[in-house]
């Protein structure tokens, strides 16, 4: 491929990567700080682009060139960022979040797969006595953050500002088409935190307790409902999603480990989650398409539960409620 077909074939790949509304011209003239005109001509390989320019798009972009260009590599690249790091703030992590939802939401064919190992973090904030209490676990517990670590949970400690960041992320979620697998095991993570926290003495009273797990059940009984209508829904019932699909599948052999894939227009991206609530993303082709089979390969061993299926919604969440209240009736 000569030089200039190889120019026109980057930026055809960086044009699939920008929502349909976005101008490339303008993006690139934005990024390089040239006029539109030079941009053009670098768009028609004209006008090469320097190992610079390429630098800075790759990096604003996540373009890996191995992969574009069919090079012999093993490697994988990676985007994210970490809990831990000297500069880590809870407010940027979760308006990261909302960040990236949003960029979803602008792309005219868009769905989210999501293979469960917890509920689904976005459910927790339209409940704001859970997702106080997650906070507090994950900025206690994980991130040390230090102005908790001498505090016992109570609901005053809880920055409302995050609360109403949590909230956008969960708006954000309720515009996705989306698809989740569920497992029994993904209600274990949150009884295992508050169970934890009640038996180190954590919280402030034991009215907290219950209030937590009280926004829990009010939780689950949202998601069945939205899987009984088949499309999101504001736990109010003000906002109704009818034209965004919803699906739940259960699946009784496979925990999932958070796996986030995203399909945008013609592109993958996947997710990946670790260290409870910190992700990787990449848009290596070969590693997409490996874990979109993945997904299709689970989706057909399970069970679809939402929109049809009453027997088996009703069964799968009457089984988690069960686990919730075994854990109340142990409070004392």
């Amino acid at each position: 491929m000569e030089n200039g077909n190889v120019q026109v074939a980057f930026f055809q790949h960086l044009k699939s990567q920008l929502p349909t509304h976005v101008s490339l011209v303008e993006e690139i003239a934005d990024l390089l700080n040239i006029s539109t005109d030079s941009a053009y001509r670098r768009l028609r390989g004209e006008k090469p682009i320097s190992f610079e320019e390429l630098q800075k798009l790759c990096m604003k972009y996540k373009i890996s060139l191995d992969q574009l260009f069919h090079l012999q590599s093993d490697t994988l690249i990676f985007s994210g960022r970490n809990v831990g790091q000297p500069d880590f703030k809870f407010h940027q992590y979760l308006n990261g979040v909302v960040s990236n939802l949003q960029y979803m939401n602008t792309f005219e064919k868009k769905e989210i797969f999501h293979l469960n190992k917890d509920v689904p973090i976005f459910h927790f904030f339209y409940f704001p006595r859970l997702a106080a209490f997650k906070l507090y676990f994950w900025r206690r517990s994980i991130a040390q953050d230090e102005e908790l670590l001498s505090h016992k949970f109570n609901f005053d400690l809880i920055d409302e500002e995050l609360l109403k960041v949590g909230e956008k992320m969960a708006d954000a979620y309720a515009q996705l088409p989306c698809t989740e697998i569920w497992n029994i095991e993904n209600i274990s993570a949150s009884l295992m935190q508050i169970n934890y926290y009640k038996d180190s003495n954590l919280f402030q009273s034991t009215s907290d307790i219950h209030d937590v797990y009280q926004d829990l059940e009010k939780c689950i009984d949202h998601i069945e409902y939205q899987a009984e209508l088949g499309y999101k829904t504001s736990p109010d019932g003000k906002v109704h999603y009818r034209h965004i699909p919803y699906r739940i599948y259960v699946n009784e052999f496979i925990l999932g480990d958070n796996t986030i894939q995203v399909k945008l227009n013609d592109t993958l991206v996947t997710y990946l989650t670790h260290s409870v609530f910190n992700y990787l993303n990449t848009r290596d082709k070969q590693f997409n398409e490996s874990i979109s089979k993945h997904f299709q390969n689970i989706i057909r061993k399970s069970t679809l539960i939402s929109d049809s299926g009453e027997k088996d919604r009703r069964r799968f969440f009457t089984a988690i409620r069960a686990r919730i209240n075994e854990r109340k009736a142990a409070i004392s």
